[in-house]
């Protein structure tokens, strides 16, 4: 991992602290640089999430410098430990955000189109709220010939995992993440599983046209 410098004492980081409140860019700058070894400690926790590291040490030290600008020394609380939470909040953050992300891009990816043409997506198949009959009519025919597709051309893991990933049938939506840990595998494969599942059925569907 990349080498950084190590931390300021006590007595200079006290000394950063102040001229840093007083507009000090400098000062700043030093104190952002001597946390970065804090900064890739916690990053390192998150790994196995599937984002590089630079870009998490990167995301952290948004975070870090984040808290930099806002400690108080009076809340008796010390500048690594406050710092520590900042710089995880801002990772998290970032972790939802593209979880959220991704799992749109999922559910709005084409499978295909109807005889009529109009594309087709998971969303459609899956969201059942506020329809009409005729919809609602429409949309299970969307979902048996789903359903008969995944049984055609997907593995017994790809389709479970499609399964729990978009709670399918009675089944209860799972994030990659826990899907990884009842299978024992990691986030990454997981997410490759289900990215080529769902281009299986995307294949499908063409071929249906």
């Amino acid at each position: 991992m990349q080498s950084f410098p190590k931390p300021l004492s006590a007595k200079e980081e006290l000394e950063y602290l102040k001229r840093c409140k007083t507009g000090d860019k400098e000062a700043r700058d030093c104190l952002t640089l001597r946390n970065l070894r804090l900064v890739a400690y916690i990053a390192g926790k998150y790994r196995s999430s599937g984002v590089e590291m630079e870009d998490l040490i990167s995301i952290g030290t948004i975070g870090l410098i984040k808290g930099l600008d806002s400690f108080q020394e009076k809340k008796n609380i010390r500048l690594a430990t406050y710092c520590a939470r900042c710089v995880e909040n801002e990772i998290l953050m970032h972790l939802r955000s593209t979880k959220k992300s991704n799992r749109d891009v999922y559910l709005y990816d084409s499978i295909g189109s109807d005889k009529e043409g109009n594309e087709i997506n998971l969303m459609d198949i899956l969201e059942y709220e506020d329809e009409d009959v005729v919809d609602r009519i429409a949309k299970e025919g969307h979902l048996q010939q789903l359903q008969q597709h995944m049984q055609k051309v997907l593995t017994k893991r790809e389709y479970q995992i499609l399964v729990y990933r978009y709670g399918l049938g009675d089944e209860e939506e799972r994030t990659q993440r826990e899907i990884a840990s009842m299978y024992g595998i990691s986030r990454s494969y997981v997410s490759r599983i289900e990215k080529k599942a769902l281009a299986k059925l995307r294949k499908c569907y063409e071929r249906d046209l």
